[in-house]
């Protein structure tokens, strides 16, 4: 038996998150993209962490146009500053998931399951 795992299942995790965060927004941590399930420094999370969902699909603010199940969606920049938005165009976004549903390019909530590559 391994004596060296340290999480049998590593897709609820406390992680740091830039200030401001909120429940249900997108966050990005290096490379791993997730929802804070709770507010920065709140539930039981050290100062600087929030309780972060690596796996799942959630219901997010997507803008611009999404034609087809599986279209790459993006978190606006970087990840180094808030945004609860997230968009369908890949120029100087970071990818954060994929489209479960399609919508108009209005702004408007469709389900996008977390990226982990």
């Amino acid at each position: 038996m391994a004596t060296n795992e340290v999480y049998r299942h590593a897709d609820h995790l406390s992680l740091p998150v830039i200030a401001g965060t909120l429940p249900g927004d997108p966050v990005i941590v290096g490379s791993l993209k997730g929802v804070a399930q709770t507010k920065r420094g709140e539930g039981g999370n050290a100062s600087t962490h929030a309780s972060v969902w690596l796996d799942g699909a959630h219901d997010f603010e997507v803008d611009g146009a999404i034609a087809a199940v599986g279209t790459p969606v993006y978190y606006q920049g970087d990840g180094s500053t808030r945004n609860p938005v997230l968009s369908a165009t890949a120029t100087d976004n970071t990818l954060f998931g994929y489209a479960l549903a399609t919508k108009a390019a209005a702004q408007g909530p469709i389900p996008v399951r977390t990226a982990q590559v």
